[in-house]
Order: structure tokens, then C-alpha cells, then sequence
């Protein structure tokens, strides 16, 4: 067979991609390694519940155009997002907002909030910068910069923690862009995103994807290093499968250093692992969706109750346990870590892409930044209206 395009992976971006080529005429063949669609918001259904495999994915946005586009697919419910806090015994809502500050401090109103968090503030900047012996604060890490944000109550509580966990390692460790602001929102409500719309897609995202890739020939369990003709750590030129298929062009949704055959370095990630339980005797575990654990000494960031995303109410329950990891060559990667020294050594990729004509790189792994779903949709979008 010979093909338009070949879009190695059949997540998100890949997807949406394959569709838009698709409705313009073209022939396109989409593979992935794993053995489903959907990348990492692929759902499965268990028990009647829809589990995200690979971690809790909630939809939301600003883009009224890309909104439409998902609801072109997908009828998705009103879900909001509204997760708590656990630490120690005291449980607190996220994001801080005037719950949150009530319950850590007894009061009522924003304005003795907005005077706890600030005292508190200029007190640790006026600390730092009295034990470096000078008269002007810059935060040199993470955790100074949370500090200077939320003061000490906050910082302890609901940032040092969880953080530490999910990136593996000291806040003091971590550099001070990473949280660029803390929103504080001194007001009752616990909805943590700020777009117009946001839900779930009912019946499940891998539903939703299936739709998209509906007409369009797709090969699970297929890699592409194994799948593509090579040239010694490149696909060989012109395009062509082991099995005869020809390509006129690449859509790459994988990691972009292993493309090259990390010929410039490798890039860091972070990884995660997932232990699910399927509780048959238990209704209700955690009465929330997403719990997370800001202690470091419990191992695990948060528990998801699956159910809890499309207000399942039948019995039994299924929860996931999502614990960070550290990242090696053969890994899962998740999240890019995006300091100085990989964003450089990701330009050099991308200067190098540039000249290898014919390979477009797409989403978290191709273009080596942290999307939420809706601009993964809206990059795919864009990218397939440039061709």
C-alpha cells in the first residue's frame, strides 16, 4: 500500500491529525507499540466503570473552537474538577482558595487570609535574605520561591511535599521556575480550573478516539523502529515499512532524542507507575475522584476513584494509587523536565528535525513540553492545517 502519511502513535495529537488528513482526502496509516489506542488517556471499562489507565485526564479549556471539536466525537458531562488535599489527618480543598485558608487558619474572610499569607511571606523573604547578607530577594530555588508566594503554612502542607514526590527530589534541589505563581483565590470555590468548559467524555475517552479514528487504518502493537526500513539509526529514505508500505511523509508522536538515536544526548523525563485495585465490596472509598497526598512519607501523589468522573453510583469501586518514578532509556516517560539544560539540548533536536525533511514531531514526546489536552488538540489542529 502506499500512503500519504504515517503517524506513529495513536494518542491524542496522532488522532486528531489522522482525522483532518483523512477528511482532506488523504491516505493515512496510524501504529503504535502498545496494544490499544488512545495513548495515555486511554480508558478501559470495568466493572461499569470507565478507568483511566494512565492517570486521571480531565478536559478543559478556553478554545470555543476546539470545545466544539471534542464535542464533535463525544457528548461530555459536567464534570468539575474539585480535588482535596490530605495531609496528615487534616484535608483541605485545592486549588487554595478560601476553603482551603478556613480550614488551615480558623478564619473567614479573604482579607485575614490575604494578611496570614502575606505576613508570612515577607517574613521568609526578609529570613533569606538576612542569611545571604543582602537587601534584595531572588528566590534560587523552588523552594524559596513557594515560600515567598504562600509563606511557611502553605508551603509545608500542600507544596514541599507533593512536589518532592513528583519530581524526585529536594525542593532546594528543584530551580524556582517551576512554580512561577501560586494561585490564591479568595473565594468558596473549588472548581481547580479556570476555563469555560471542562467535563469528561461519556462512555470514555477511548470512545471519543475510536470516533476520530474511525475509517482510518490503525496497527497496535506495532513499533516503529522495528516497523520502518532504517538507514543505521534513522528510517530510511524514501519511506517504506518492512512489509513493502510506502509513506510520503511521518507525523512522529514519540520522543524525539530516540528518533535520532539520542545522537545529541538523551533527554530527561519523569516517569509513573499505577497500582489499581478493583474494590467489589466497597461503594464509595474516598467520596472524591482525586485525592492527593501531600505528605513525602506517603509514597504515592494521590488516589483516583475512577467512578467518581461520571457519577457512577452502582456497587463496587476502582481506585488508582499513582506513585512517581524516575525515568531510564526502556521506561514509560510521562513529563518532560524542562530546565535549562534539556530545553537547549531539545533546540538542538529540533534544528536537527528541521533538516530531515518529510518528519513532522508532534505532542508531549515530539515537541518535548507539558500540554494539557486541549492544546494538544489545538497544536494538531494547526499542524495539520499547515499541510
Amino acid at each position: 500500500m502506499k500512503y500519504d502519511y504515517l503517524i506513529v502513535g495513536a494518542g491524542l495529537f496522532g488522532a486528531v491529525f489522522a482525522r483532518q488528513m483523512k477528511s482532506r482526502g488523504k491516505s493515512v496509516l496510524v501504529i503504535d507499540k502498545r496494544d490499544h489506542i488512545g495513548g495515555n488517556i486511554y480508558t478501559e471499562n470495568r466493572m461499569g466503570i470507565n478507568v483511566h489507565r494512565y492517570g486521571a485526564h480531565i478536559f478543559h479549556t478556553s478554545d470555543k473552537e476546539v470545545w466544539d471539536y471534542v464535542n464533535s466525537f463525544a457528548e461530555f458531562n459536567n464534570y468539575i474538577n474539585s480535588p482535596v488535599a490530605l495531609y496528615g489527618d487534616e484535608l483541605y480543598n485545592l486549588p487554595f482558595n478560601m476553603n482551603t485558608f478556613s480550614r488551615m487558619w480558623g478564619i473567614k474572610t479573604p482579607k485575614e487570609a490575604s494578611d496570614i499569607i502575606q505576613k508570612q511571606a515577607d517574613i521568609e523573604k526578609k529570613r533569606i535574605m538576612k542569611e545571604r547578607g543582602t537587601d534584595f530577594f531572588e528566590p534560587l530555588n523552588l523552594e524559596e520561591q513557594a515560600l515567598s508566594l504562600a509563606g511557611r503554612d502553605i508551603y509545608e502542607k500542600l507544596v514541599k511535599g507533593y512536589t518532592e514526590k513528583q519530581w524526585g527530589r529536594d525542593c532546594t534541589e528543584l530551580p524556582a521556575f517551576i512554580i512561577r505563581r501560586l494561585p490564591m483565590r479568595y473565594t468558596y470555590d473549588n472548581n481547580y480550573f479556570n476555563d469555560r468548559y471542562q467535563g469528561i467524555p461519556m462512555g470514555g475517552y477511548t470512545a471519543m478516539v475510536l470516533r476520530m479514528l474511525d475509517g482510518i487504518t490503525v496497527k497496535t502493537e506495532t513499533d516503529f523502529y522495528e516497523y520502518i526500513n532504517m538507514d543505521g539509526d534513522l528510517p530510511k529514505r524514501p519511506f517504506e515499512s518492512k512489509e513493502g508500505d510506502e509513506f510520503g511523509k511521518i507525523l512522529f508522536t514519540g520522543m524525539i532524542d530516540e528518533f535520532f538515536g539520542y545522537r545529541l544526548g538523551t533527554l530527561e523525563y519523569r516517569s509513573l507507575r499505577f497500582e489499581t485495585e478493583d474494590l467489589e465490596d466497597v461503594d464509595n472509598y474516598q467520596g472524591n475522584a482525586v485525592v492527593n497526598y501531600t505528605e513525602r512519607e506517603v509514597p504515592f501523589t494521590r488516589i483516583i476513584e475512577h467512578k467518581h468522573f461520571e457519577y457512577g453510583t452502582g456497587k463496587g469501586t476502582i481506585i488508582t494509587r499513582e506513585y512517581p518514578a524516575s525515568w531510564e532509556r526502556g521506561d514509560e516517560p510521562y513529563y518532560p523536565v524542562n530546565n535549562d539544560r534539556n530545553n537547549d539540548l531539545y533546540e538542538k533536536y529540533r534544528e536537527l528535525s528541521a533538516d530531515f525533511g518529510g518528519v513532522y514531531f508532534g505532542g508531549r514526546l515530539g515537541q518535548y513540553k507539558y500540554y494539557n489536552m486541549d492544546q494538544v488538540i489545538r497544536d494538531a489542529l494547526d499542524m495539520s492545517g499547515l499541510e
